[in-house]
């Protein structure tokens, strides 16, 4: 597999730090205070302590010095992405998964469909949660034929979910939960990225990269708990991206419409709310549930997700093909986040040490260090709230779902318990 999984030293998060942090990952595992501080007490976060800064004054944008860390990190990927994961298998060797259940969402195209298919092969009962079911039932049925020879049957399903409408996800939770069946894995793959397009919105209205990316997976995952908890150890596997080193999140304007609209801001804007959250929520799940989370980075990956690139772009991925992965390399970092047995214990030393950032798993299988304004804990925890808020929960509807009490939700007319 990727090696041992080992910490990861938090950035400097003023900006004007010692070397590359925000960007590169140190190799040294972080097993004291000394010389690097409690990762709890970073001044990012808004903990009290002694010595803790007073709250910084609020800010609508990236530093200069992180924006181009943050554009320095996507180009480094670009160029050496392939050297960094030459020692991975190619497809990447899973663990018998006999009586893991697992939904992933975007199943039909790109890095969700080799997901789902060879998490199938693995043995794993698959759950495609898909907009266009007939075309999943298609792709279950040709990977059928591929496997007759082995003459074991795959255990693979179709559900229908629409990300861009929150009515959908609440009811597919709604479906699974109904069978009072164990979800070892949810695996939020399914996302949009619309380069040079107009600003649009879901009918739900939020921007649609904001809702696809973000908030329908976080909602997903919320009223999804019930059946984590009875997978128990389960795992949240949220598929990101290194554009999340040059977002930046209002959470008093997440859909973008006080500030000027580009499709690159609303895209990366969303994977950093994705971090952000997920931190969150991997911080605020007592240890004793079970469930890990985790955002892992497949790389720059020629898929479906640049369809909607202008055709000049699209033309471009195609003529570098060595320096982009495709789909079969793309899926590793998430086949690996949501089957390898160290992830969980990882999870778990991060949650003991008071980590600021939930796991992230690089395409290269191995940790890595999350953008600086990822660890800021103050914009972390509005982030939380205003998501919360956007997707309809109460403030208290985690605590609630761990303890097994019915919460409403906006959407979908749906009760989780």
């Amino acid at each position: 597999m990727a090696g041992e999984l080992r910490h990861r030293r938090v950035p400097s998060d003023d900006g004007d730090g010692d070397g590359d942090e925000g960007v590169v990952a140190s190799s040294q595992r972080f097993d004291s205070a000394d010389g690097n501080g409690k990762a709890g007490t970073s001044s990012s976060g808004g903990a009290g302590g002694e010595g803790a800064e007073p709250r910084r004054e609020k800010r609508d944008a990236l530093g200069w010095l992180e924006w181009g860390r943050g554009w320095m990190a996507v180009v480094g990927e670009f160029l050496f992405q392939r050297i960094a994961a030459s020692h991975l298998a190619n497809p990447l060797e899973l663990p018998p998964l006999d009586g893991v259940s697992i939904v992933v969402t975007g199943a039909t195209s790109g890095i969700g469909l080799q997901i789902a298919r060879q998490l199938a092969l693995a043995g794993a009962h698959v759950v495609m949660a898909v907009r266009r079911p007939k075309v999943a039932q298609e792709l279950i049925h040709k990977w059928q034929n591929e496997n007759s020879e082995t003459g074991r049957p795959l255990n693979a399903e179709v559900m229908e979910l629409d990300l861009l409408s929150l009515d959908s996800v609440v009811k597919f939770a709604d479906a699974w939960n109904a069978r009072m069946a164990p979800l070892h894995v949810l695996i939020n793959n399914a996302g949009i990225f619309t380069i040079g397009e107009p600003q649009r919105f879901s009918k739900d209205g939020h921007e649609e990269h904001m809702q696809v990316n973000h908030l329908a997976p976080a909602l997903l995952a919320m009223v999804l708990i019930p059946s984590l908890l009875r997978g128990s150890p389960s795992r949240i596997v949220n598929v990101n991206s290194i554009m999340h080193t040059i977002g930046f999140v209002d959470a008093e304007d997440m859909n973008l419409i006080k500030h000027k609209y580009k499709s690159w801001l609303g895209y990366s804007n969303s994977k950093l709310a994705q971090v952000k959250f997920s931190s969150m929520l991997h911080k605020k799940i007592p240890a004793e549930a079970g469930i890990s989370v985790v955002c892992a980075s497949p790389g720059i990956v020629d898929t479906n997700v640049a369809r909607d690139l202008p055709k000049i772009v699209v033309a471009a991925y195609h003529l570098i093909p060595y320096f982009i992965f495709d789909a079969q390399e793309g899926c590793r970092s998430a086949l690996f986040a949501a089957s390898d047995p160290q992830v969980p214990e990882y999870c778990e030393m991060l949650k003991s040490e008071d980590w600021p950032v939930c796991a992230c798993i690089n395409y290269d299988c191995n940790p890595m260090n999350a953008s600086e304004e990822a660890h800021n804990l103050e914009t972390s925890q509005l982030i939380w709230e205003k998501t919360l808020e956007m997707i309809g929960l109460p403030p208290d509807a985690l605590e609630k779902l761990i303890a097994g009490e019915t919460v409403q939700c906006r959407y979908g007319q749906q009760e989780a318990e």
